[in-house]
């Protein structure tokens, strides 16, 4: 048990962390300073040395500051070997270790490594091996640690110790699932406890084993993370991709890191982690953010997005392009000088099935085709110079025309280029895709017998006037981006060319909430992928897109296959008090029953409500509801959650009420109380959660239950039900 002696003792061993935290600080601001002081007339080779320390100590800067973030929350304590079973630390966060191992010795494990003026430690970085018996150790296997303590600090202050003490046998170790074994129970309860902002905060003072072997799981291949809701997935993900770049430093820093989140407002909320974590350099965007020359702007029935997202889609863009590489329908003739030069539509035909041959992109093509449409013409010119000049129709000493300056000369003619564009047009993704939408026949064309009339259909939508004017839809992109892998980038220079460069790839990807990606969409990821290292997270129940995965089976066939992917599961619902799941798990039985719901470690003793109001009193009743809520939890954060179609009114009821709120989709989370719509909720997390007209969600989404089912399990204390319409059936059931 600590005493108080070990909380000074604690107390004065953080403080001289800081103090070398803020000596490290210095000193990179003093080598900076004295590189940048160095002015001008370096040569070219000493100003490139400057810019190197510069940019490094400018990350390392970046690294170090941590802001109001614990430094230190822990430390582990060795057995001893042969020696004291009880040896103590000897205050340098290494002990003294017996020589083999770590046998006897102690280390403070922190957000990031601090090390004494000698260089020895004085804390480890949560990533390094060394820190692993700290969130994995178990009363079954101690992982050779005989303690291990956790700090409770209020910004530099230790305000608590909480210390666990191990067997040196690992004993019999807990009953039943070892997952369940929670590790700094206190700290972690007190973590749970805490109210929540509009960012979330990092976990790594309180990661539990299981989620520990996802985030140190090797680096390679793809991996497949399966949690419910509070699991801490997404937390998870995040922490495992710094973990990556600590362990990978050389490539991925190099590669690059990308997390693809589902929407703007789950990024503004998860923004903060990685640079707290020390890593500034991470990438993040939406799905759509990876199609940077076009923006979605409109949406579309569930039917046509779903079928966009289709894989099939592939090969229907395939065929799409092969359809623009056609011979010309009748023979091309060019005069030049006194000859007429024919290029016949069967040698068209030769030229058109010959670049279909070759593996390249579209455009890059087009440059081959306008070789060999522009060298038949010149072999023609010749053989006619020839015959004129057996014919004495030219003189015989006329030396024929350089075939360079006949083919800038013949390249400039009208008739020429509407030839090859019609053989074998430049084209930009984003036309092909409109020219698809916009012409039956095309559609047809690329659809025989692989989609149906009906499908077909469903594609077809009026031309704009321009490019810029195209209502894109979100299940656009991908087929777009697809386009461009298919097409290559169009000729440089032309003013209508776009974006032509080849999208960015990266060392590894993050992706959250992918159970709602599209195969097209995963398509997109993939090829981003430089060597297939990938992790993926969600949860199947909570799939809500047009075509909901029945397993993660359908989403890992459409993701690299370098390797065999990974499949794991998050078990322990950590966020979500348990009386929420009892209640939001009749969702769950209903809509996804092959799912196993997550064990929930605590209960509130708060009861869901559930308020019958009539109907035109729902608005109303919301606000009341929504200014009690926010009154009884005045540091925590109170959500809205209901239909697209009822956000309107709901804001209009709630600024009549004189409430402080803010639209999630307008201005983030950052207010007491946050309105947002049941499409945009996933992944976030309040303390109290009004969800508004069941009926409606179920009603409204493509996957009704399932979303009720994910506006059910946002709350971490407090869960209300407003509703005037009757509850879908399986809520009902839920509450009798």
């Amino acid at each position: 048990m600590a005493t108080n002696r070990d909380l000074e003792a604690e107390q004065a061993y953080i403080v001289r962390a800081y103090d070398r935290l803020e000596a490290m600080r210095a000193a990179a601001i003093e080598l900076m300073s004295s590189v940048l002081a160095q002015g001008k007339g370096l040569t070219h080779q000493a100003r490139e040395e400057r810019d190197v320390i510069v940019r490094t100590s400018l990350h390392r800067l970046d690294q170090l500051d941590i802001g109001d973030e614990a430094l230190c929350f822990g430390r582990i304590d060795h057995r001893a070997g042969d020696g004291d079973a009880n040896a103590e630390g000897n205050g340098d966060g290494r002990g003294d270790g017996d020589g083999e191992g770590r046998a006897g010795e102690t280390f403070y494990i922190g957000r990031l490594a601090v090390s004494a003026e000698d260089m020895e430690p004085l804390v480890v970085d949560w990533r390094a091996p060394v820190a692993e018996p700290f969130y994995r150790a178990t009363g079954r296997h101690p992982m050779g640690l005989r303690r291990r303590r956790h700090f409770s600090t209020e910004g530099r202050r230790l305000v608590g110790i909480e210390d666990e003490l191990f067997a040196a046998d690992g004993g019999p170790g807990e009953e039943g699932d070892e997952s369940l074994a929670l590790v700094g129970t206190g700290a972690l309860l007190a973590a749970l406890e805490r109210s929540r902002s509009g960012r979330m905060r990092d976990i790594v003072a309180t990661v539990q084993r299981e989620q520990d072997e996802i985030i140190r799981a090797p680096l390679p291949g793809v991996l497949v993370v399966q949690g419910g809701p509070g699991t801490g997935k997404t937390a998870v993900a995040l922490h495992r991709a710094a973990y990556l770049l600590y362990t990978h430093r050389f490539p991925l820093e190099r590669q690059g890191v990308l997390v693809v989140g589902p929407n703007p407002v789950f990024l503004r909320y998860i923004e903060q982690v990685l640079p707290s974590l020390g890593e500034a350099g991470v990438a993040l965007t939406t799905i759509g953010g990876l199609v940077a020359e076009v923006r979605a702007r409109a949406s579309e029935p569930a039917a046509v997005a779903g079928l966009k997202g289709d894989a099939r889609m592939a090969k229907f863009l395939a065929r799409a392009v092969r359809d623009r590489q056609r011979p010309l329908r009748q023979a091309l003739t060019v005069p030049f000088g006194p000859y007429l030069l024919d290029l016949g539509a069967d040698e068209s035909a030769a030229v058109v099935a010959t670049a279909r041959r070759r593996s390249a992109p579209h455009n890059t093509r087009r440059k081959f085709v306008e070789s060999q449409v522009l060298g038949r013409l010149y072999d023609k010119y010749l053989v006619a110079l020839d015959r004129a000049r057996r014919t004495g129709l030219a003189a015989t000493e006329e030396a024929p025309v350089e075939r360079d300056s006949f083919e800038r000369d013949v390249r400039r003619r009208p008739e020429v280029g509407e030839a090859l564009d019609r053989m074998w047009p430049r084209l930009l993704p984003q036309e092909l895709v409109h020219d698809l939408y916009g012409a039956a026949p095309l559609i047809t064309l690329a659809g025989e017998r692989l989609l149906s009339a009906e499908e077909q259909a469903l594609l077809e939508r009026p031309r704009s006037d321009s490019l810029g004017d195209i209502p894109w839809t979100p299940a656009d992109l991908p087929l777009i981006d697809e386009a461009r892998v298919l097409l290559g980038p169009a000729r440089s220079g032309s003013p209508s060319s776009g974006s032509s460069e080849e999208p960015r790839s990266y060392g590894h990807i993050v992706v959250d909430e992918a159970q709602d990606l599209s195969p097209m969409q995963l398509r997109m990821l993939s090829r981003r992928s430089i060597s297939g290292s990938m992790t993926v997270v969600g949860d199947i129940a909570q799939a809500t897109g047009p075509r909901a995965p029945g397993t993660w089976d359908d989403v890992m066939r459409h993701l690299p296959s370098k390797r065999p992917a990974r499949l794991v599961e998050l078990t322990v619902n950590y966020r979500t008090p348990a009386e929420v799941m009892e209640l939001a798990g009749a969702m769950l039985r209903a809509a996804a029953p092959e799912v196993r719901q997550p064990t929930s470690v605590r209960r509130t003793d708060e009861v869901p409500a559930i308020d019958p109001v009539a109907g035109d009193r729902i608005l109303a009743e919301v606000a009341e509801r929504a200014a009690r809520e926010s009154a009884d939890l005045p540091e925590g954060s109170v959500a809205v959650i209901a239909t697209a179609s009822m956000i309107d009114e709901l804001s209009s009821a709630l600024t009549g009420a004189g409430l402080p709120f803010g639209e999630a989709s307008l201005q983030g989370l950052e207010s007491p109380i946050t309105l947002v719509a049941v499409e945009d909720v996933k992944g976030l997390e309040f303390d109290s959660v009004i969800v508004v007209e069941p009926a409606l969600i179920v009603a409204h989404a493509p996957q009704g239950l399932r979303s009720l089912y994910v506006a059910l399990t946002r709350p971490t204390r407090r869960l209300s039900v407003v509703h005037s319409l009757p509850l879908p059936e399986a809520l009902a059931t839920a509450l009798v």
